[in-house]
């Protein structure tokens, strides 16, 4: 069967590190604008596209891409589950929960055990209010909160329901643990770096993250940008 990128394809790309899920939709973009299903008439049509759910650019993994008619469906991808992997720094806070701004503070760990880490752990399992991070892609009153942070606007932040389906600590040495989280849709892993800290008693942020899961589709399926287009030629 022939690939209709207007029709609709569904694409999954593993995003790279430090780039931008939108640069990701780019790159494809680019790429694709001279296929033979975007000619209509002999001439090019637009190519519809976009990302079923936003990850940090300091983050990696997968990443559903819909083009043409299948943008339709983005919503539904973007309603399920998610699974990560990835890395808590224990004794330190950043003011955006990830290592894209320096520490500005930090903390003792003397005091952290690693049966204490583990039980945390299964603490934050189940349904929960959770406050999204000041930078981040939420909107409120039609504004970006990244934007908002980034010109010193303090805004009062909404907790927002989640739940925590699974919740596994994989490494313990401190300061670094690791962990694989599957979760609900909206939930922020550097929201739960931050609120970790705060349940240890001391401070943490997001070292390092990937998304592994979205619903059944897995990120060993997926390939990079330029993987998928030095392998779809036309």
């Amino acid at each position: 069967m022939s690939t209709d990128y207007r029709s609709g394809e569904l694409l999954l790309i593993n995003k790279p590190y430090t780039w931008s899920s939108f640069h990701a939709v780019n790159k494809l973009k680019h790429a694709l604008k001279k296929h033979p299903s975007l000619l209509l008439d002999d001439k090019f049509v637009h190519l519809k596209i976009g990302h079923a759910g936003t990850l940090d650019p300091l983050a990696t993994g997968l990443l559903i891409i819909c083009t043409g008619k299948k943008t339709k469906e983005i919503s539904s991808f973007q309603d399920l589950p998610k699974e990560y992997t990835g890395t808590f720094f224990i004794g330190a806070t950043t003011p955006c929960y990830d290592k894209e701004k320096e520490v500005d503070e930090t903390f003792p760990i003397e005091h952290i055990t690693k049966e204490l880490i583990y039980e945390t752990a299964k603490s934050f399992i189940g349904k929960q209010e959770q406050v999204p991070p000041m930078f981040s892609a939420v909107k409120v009153d039609g504004k970006r909160l990244y934007k908002l942070a980034r010109i010193g606007e303090e805004i009062e932040l909404k907790a927002r329901p989640i739940e925590i389906l699974e919740f596994e600590i994989t490494s313990c040495e401190l300061p670094l643990v690791d962990f694989r989280i599957a979760c609900t849709k909206g939930t922020y892993i550097r929201s739960i770096a931050r609120d970790f800290g705060l349940a240890l008693n001391s401070g943490a942020y997001l070292d390092a993250l990937c998304r592994t899961k979205i619903g059944h589709f897995n990120l060993e399926d997926a390939k990079t940008p330029e993987e998928f287009i030095t392998e779809n030629p036309y």
